[in-house]
């Protein structure tokens, strides 16, 4: 299966660039998976949607400050050419770094730019009094970076304090203070997360009191966004396609809850990508019997079509990007052409699209 199979045309106008004003007033595509049949929908009618029995889940990841702008030390300078005096300046410049995972007590993995400049044993600082040192300790692929920085007292304290909300690149505008909020879910609690599970930025506080008014059960998962579910594709051939891990865990109560609705063969509603790959990571090789208690790893797990699905029975999800695995992810779900087709359907009727655009249920 190629990458090209899941491209589509989608002007720059249909990219959300700002969040709406009322998160739950986004619209709402909902999709038929069966026939391929869709209609146009609220937001806010969602909890008139899920069923009395089904299980709704959630990933309560919290995104933190994960953009970081510093300065090289120079360290590590390239030879300046006599011809060229403006060269040092250059790489004693700016830097922008966005940590997307942690290996170690002081390191990271991390996307750094301008990243061809950047060497092995490249010193950098954070913040307008230096908050943060980091040392560049090793090259990866695709840009990726490993730093380790020098010990503080308060490390994700430092970070509130100088880090940058983490918008992804199609968001053509710098962060602002309302992002900090607008760009994490409402139940966010358990931190990590450098992208947020973008299907969770509608609900709101009401509409998940009238979700549990409804009697409907509500599961909170966690798993931490990273490269895994952002990275391109890099290759034409999808099955070549490598994941990076993400961490999750999902406690004993979360898991009995769901453990008890696949046993009743209730429908499990997964809120995002990101539950979805949680979910069904676990259930690999054990179905059931991977919710009998708590669980906790790394995921690098691919879907794409020809997946079966073995725990999600319907998905809230948010319009995606060309040649995306959240796409494939989708496809595999709803299947390749009529995700397209909806997906069509959406750019002719103004769909907002990506992170803080309209969402779509598919059953």
């Amino acid at each position: 299966m190629l990458a090209s199979d899941f491209d589509f045309h989608l002007p720059e106008t249909c990219i959300a660039q700002e969040p709406l004003a009322n998160r739950g007033a986004s619209r709402m595509m909902r999709l038929w998976r069966a026939t391929g049949r869709y209609e146009d929908r609220q937001f806010q009618e969602f909890p008139d949607l899920l069923r009395p029995d089904d299980l709704l889940v959630l990933n309560n990841s919290r995104v933190f400050p994960a953009r970081l702008l510093g300065r090289r030390a120079g360290v590590r300078a390239q030879t300046v050419s006599p011809r060229n005096p403006a060269a040092r300046d250059f790489l004693q410049g700016r830097v922008e770094v966005l940590l997307t995972r942690q290996t170690d007590c002081w390191e990271w993995q991390a996307l750094v730019r301008p990243g061809r400049k950047i060497k092995t044993g490249e010193e950098i600082f954070f913040g307008e009094n230096q908050e943060l040192k980091a040392e560049i300790i090793s090259h990866g692929e695709f840009g990726e970076r490993t730093l380790r920085f020098a010990p503080v007292a308060d490390f994700f304290a430092v970070l509130e304090k100088i880090g940058h909300t983490p918008l992804p690149p199609y968001i053509r505008r710098l962060d602002t203070l309302e992002d900090r909020e607008r760009y994490q879910t409402v139940y966010a609690r358990e931190s990590g997360s450098v992208a947020a599970p973008t299907a969770g930025l509608h609900f709101t506080s009401e509409v998940l009191s009238e979700i549990r008014r409804r009697g409907i059960e509500i599961a909170e998962i966690t798993l931490h966004v990273g490269l895994g579910t952002f990275q391109p594709v890099h290759c034409e051939n999808i099955e070549t396609h490598k994941m990076h891990h993400e961490r999750f865990s999902v406690a004993a109560g979360a898991a009995n809850l769901i453990y008890r609705a696949l046993e009743a063969k209730r429908r499990i509603v997964a809120a995002g990508t990101t539950t979805v790959r949680a979910l069904e990571s676990i259930a690999l090789g054990q179905n059931v019997e991977g919710f009998r208690s708590g669980s906790a790893g790394e995921t690098g797990i691919f879907i794409y079509p020809g997946f079966r699905f073995q725990v999600v029975g319907a998905l809230l999800t948010n319009f995606h990007l060309p040649k995306s695995t959240l796409l494939m992810l989708v496809s595999a779900f709803a299947g390749r052409e009529n995700v397209l087709h909806a997906y069509a359907h959406a750019v002719r009727e103004g769909y907002r699209f990506f992170s803080y655009g309209d969402c779509m249920l598919i059953e």
